[in-house]
């Protein structure tokens, strides 16, 4: 059973976002294993609470990652 695990943060997604994720990775799954893979494809997207995660040693928070979006524009 092919399977995708999406960690977002929290509130981030509207839920016709998440659907998206969840067919257009589905699709994907689809046109690699052939259609067959479609009923078993199990696609998860997971909220993580502000301050739940870290990279590096340190924690990520939404204003954290706004900010490297921020730097990533300009």
């Amino acid at each position: 059973m092919p399977f995708a695990n999406f960690k977002v943060p929290a509130g981030t997604l509207t839920a016709e976002q998440k659907e998206q994720i969840i067919t257009r990775t589905t699709d994907l799954y689809a046109e690699i294993f052939g259609d067959r893979a479609r009923a078993t494809t199990l696609v998860l997207v997971e909220e993580v609470a502000d301050a739940g995660w870290g990279i590096g040693g340190g924690v990520l928070t939404l204003a954290k990652v706004g900010q490297v979006g921020q730097v990533a524009q300009n």
